[in-house]
């Protein structure tokens, strides 16, 4: 049965709602529309905030061929079917308009690893397709360079309060007042996430109320929404079990958000940060091994990525655990708040002009002051005695 998100999906921009600043009146979404304009494009916005939408609204308006992958589970295989006709033969036909164009839209683009990327690259240069990409994550850090720059990227905002009540109205479903008003503050701006709840509670209990809302939230594929609280505990949980060097209780958190489609960039990032702000000192190789579970990751994408991230989390969790280093810049953050430029000393102040030199900058600084070492501080006079990493 066909979804209600889907059923209700708007047809054209004129039943659209939110993005006023890329489908408002001489907009860029809009005019691109109305002028029947072919360019391949990003699409960059949180969840439910129509990306997928916009994209069957432009390849609608110009009447291509669509074709729809979700990078989660597709590959060059998938890219080859589409594009399986002669590609020269298919661009000059588009050309004197005797076939339609051919437009892939590719959710959550973010997901190709650099390979799958760098497959797809001729078929847009050529115009063998007319790519759309639709990402959460910032195109600068998840689409290469040669595909970034063959594309145009449109930035799509969290719909407002105000959208989000017009989307819900969109379903016709009687909602009491207290039932609406906390499915929009619960959705944060997710319209596909606040339909999904409505029906699954009209589905389950016949009738949407308050109470049914919150029961229908806690079905499974709603669990593990991005933004939401499961989200939360879940790394938290993987990041404390690491801490307490427990490797199982993290491997099953990780286990966790694998199965629940999380980006193996993220994992891979809060590795990352981990290895410095909780290993630290005790074992700096930590730093090594997850920038290398990291570029692996990053390399490689789901499912083989899951093992990379198993052996990086098996190890930290193993790891002995120092959080001077971390403690020490932050109570040294607190102290350039607190007390704001103080004065350096003169001794290891720069000193690259003659007249500097006689105004006592530099003045006693040795470059090796011998192995017992320069025992006079550092720092400013205020702080003399201060010590951060203890």
């Amino acid at each position: 049965m066909e979804p209600l998100a889907s059923k209700i999906r708007p047809k054209n921009l004129d039943e659209f709602v939110g993005q006023a600043h890329l489908t408002g009146k001489d907009k860029p979404l809009r005019v691109a529309i109305e002028k029947k304009e072919l360019f391949s494009f990003i699409l960059w916005g949180p969840p439910g905030s129509g990306k997928t939408t916009l994209a069957r609204i432009y390849a609608n308006a110009l009447d291509a061929e669509f074709h729809e992958l979700s990078a989660v589970d597709s590959g060059k295989e998938d890219i080859k079917k589409i594009v399986a006709r002669d590609s020269a033969a298919s661009y000059q036909l588009q050309a004197t308009g005797l076939t339609k164009p051919k437009v892939l839209f590719i959710d959550e683009i973010h997901r190709f690893n650099k390979a799958q990327q760098d497959f797809l690259l001729p078929f847009v240069e050529r115009g063998d397709i007319t790519l759309i990409g639709a990402t959460t994550e910032n195109p600068s850090f998840e689409i290469i360079s040669p595909l970034l720059s063959r594309t145009r990227v449109f930035v799509l905002e969290e719909h407002t309060e105000n959208e989000m009540e017009k989307i819900v109205r969109r379903t016709k479903m009687t909602i009491p007042k207290d039932a609406r008003d906390w499915l929009i503050q619960m959705a944060q701006g997710d319209a596909r996430q606040a339909i999904t709840t409505l029906e699954t509670a009209e589905k389950l209990y016949g009738k949407i109320t308050l109470d049914t809302l919150k029961e229908a939230i806690q079905s499974k594929h709603l669990r593990y929404d991005k933004k939401g609280e499961e989200h939360y505990n879940t790394i938290s949980a993987f990041i404390k079990s690491m801490r307490a060097s427990q490797p199982d209780a993290a491997l099953y958190y990780l286990a966790r958000m694998v199965d629940a489609g999380e980006d193996p960039k993220f994992i891979a990032r809060r590795m990352v940060i981990f290895a410095s702000e909780d290993v630290g000192l005790a074992q700096p190789t930590a730093l090594v091994v997850a920038n290398a579970v990291f570029e692996a990751v990053n390399k490689i994408g789901y499912p083989e990525a899951t093992i990379n991230l198993a052996h990086g989390v098996a190890y930290l969790a193993q790891c002995k655990k120092d959080r001077r280093s971390y403690e020490a810049i932050f109570e040294a953050l607190d102290d350039v708040k607190k007390y704001g430029n103080l004065p350096i000393p003169m001794k290891v102040r720069n000193a690259p002009t003659k007249l500097m030199k006689e105004l006592g900058y530099g003045k006693g600084y040795e470059m090796y002051p011998g192995r017992a070492g320069d025992k006079e501080s550092y720092l400013p006079d205020k702080l003399k005695n201060k010590k951060y990493l203890k």
